[in-house]
């Protein structure tokens, strides 16, 4: 939509406020109401002001003062507010260069975009994450000085099979059993569909939603493809959509990656291919059907994953999700079928439209703008540099010798580890000033101080039943 059109689509809609949402540096989506009587074709130009130091990871007070411009192609009907509000997705700029915020993250997005387009490469970069989540009925936690807890429940959970419901009627998940059984075992249908609906009628294209594999309401839904900045805007919609339906069902959801023990964490597979003139360019006659441009992503991606780790898997709970030995793919390898393997090419169909690679490592803790720009940098310096990928991994990978598993490159077992990596490995995020150097010691500061240290600090509630006795 231009801005006269959105006006337009205001009044037919008789919006009486508009929201202009934005994002802060870790991933979470900020936002400010307005009545509708301040909105005009101005306000699409010169924007609205705010403080960016009381935004997390960005300005100092000194300098707090920044703009936000709403981008008229994201409008939409904002679908749980009580007054009609018309929804937008904003820009950050400075208010004195008028240049995009260095620490927004839809702008750095914008310019992977625009940096794509630059090299000739390509002129798209298709993403379509499968962003999984759970649905509880119940969390509560608390970290103090004297205590330090967490407690998430479920009807559905394989532990509430002995309690007293009033009456418990069974039919609860096992343990990674969640995977598509049917209702009564299924007990969320409804609710996803739920969302499912409220999505589409916010634009968002969806291809499927099942109960995932996890017991106490893993869920999954997955989006159709896009490109990367629209992606990204959709992931936010998504889990915005999701955490709102299910709170009006009084139920609370997490995109944790691992938020229960003994169970399947939530990941955020990754598809991803290039085109250019609307045709793929990932179709081809190597391996698993692809071209030899696409082998190069994927060898661009293999040689900088353990920096982009720090970024697509961000958070200190992604490593209790990407443990060596389990189900995680933390095996820095590529292959056709085997979902062991940090990258998976989906052979579902022959068509060279639908040929893509699946990055298979991050999870949906991710900022999808940063995560999203990242890992097709590294894809692209895969190509640009001819990185070969190497032989694929196509063995069952738990049932490799400690000596051939040996030479298997693997993740980071740590956010900390990953944070280092990424220190010594970034240049390809700063082609086309896409990323800049203030950005990247921003993101491994800020996730430091405010995360590690943090952490580190602590007593773990698991330190008492190891070693209160000691």
């Amino acid at each position: 939509m231009t801005p006269q059109e959105v006006l337009e689509f205001a009044r037919s809609h008789k919006c009486e406020m508009f929201d202009i949402k934005f994002m802060d540096l870790p991933g979470i989506w900020q936002h400010c109401t307005y009545p509708i009587s301040e909105l005009s074709e101005d306000t699409f130009v010169n924007g609205r002001g705010f403080d960016g130091s009381s935004i997390r990871g960005w300005r100092a007070i000194h300098a707090s003062d920044m703009l936000i411009i709403p981008d008229p192609s994201t409008a939409i009907m904002d679908p749980f507010c009580k007054y009609p509000t018309l929804s937008l997705i904003g820009d950050v700029y400075d208010p004195i260069t008028r240049e995009g915020y260095n620490r927004d993250p839809r702008n750095i997005a914008r310019k992977a975009e625009a940096y794509l387009k630059s090299t000739g490469i390509a002129d798209t970069c298709y993403f379509g994450p499968e962003a999984e989540f759970f649905i509880f009925d119940d969390v509560r936690y608390q970290s103090s000085w004297g205590s330090s807890f967490y407690s998430v429940d479920s009807v559905e959970a394989a532990w509430n099979t002995g309690r007293d419901e009033k009456p418990n009627l069974g039919y609860k998940p096992r343990f990674k059993e969640g995977y598509f059984p049917v209702p009564p075992v299924d007990s969320q249908v409804d609710i996803r569909a739920e969302m499912v609906m409220v999505m589409q009628s916010c634009g968002i294209e969806i291809e499927a939603q099942h109960h995932e594999v996890a017991t106490a309401g893993q869920a999954e839904i997955d989006m159709r493809f896009a490109p990367l900045v629209q992606m990204a805007d959709k992931l936010m919609l998504f889990k915005y959509v999701i955490r709102n339906v299910a709170k009006r069902n009084n139920k609370t959801v997490t995109f944790m990656p691992k938020p229960i023990f003994g169970d399947n964490g939530s990941g955020m597979h990754c598809h991803q291919s290039l085109w250019k003139d609307g045709k793929p360019l990932f179709a081809g006659d190597g391996y698993g059907g692809l071209s030899q441009m696409a082998l190069h992503y994927i060898g661009g991606i293999l040689k900088h994953a353990r920096s982009l780790a720090a970024i697509v898997a961000p958070t200190t709970n992604s490593y209790k999700r990407l443990v060596p030995g389990f189900e995680a793919p933390v095996n820095l390898a590529y292959s056709s079928r085997n979902r062991s393997a940090a990258i998976r090419i989906p052979t579902y169909s022959s068509s060279p439209k639908a040929k893509r690679i699946e990055v298979r490592f991050p999870d949906p803790s991710c900022n999808g703008y940063l995560a999203f720009a990242a890992m097709m940098l590294a894809g692209l310096d895969g190509v640009q540099n001819k990185i070969d990928p190497g032989a694929s991994l196509d063995k069952d990978i738990y049932g490799l010798s400690p000596e051939e598993l040996a030479e298997v490159p693997a993740l980071p077992g740590s956010l900390e580890e990953a944070l280092n990596e990424l220190e010594g490995d970034h240049d390809y995020l700063l082609k086309g000033d896409v990323f800049t150097q203030d950005l990247i010691d921003t993101w491994i500061s800020y996730k430091r101080e405010r995360e590690l240290d943090e952490m580190r600090k602590r007593p773990h509630p698991y330190e008492f039943t190891l070693y209160y006795d000691i």
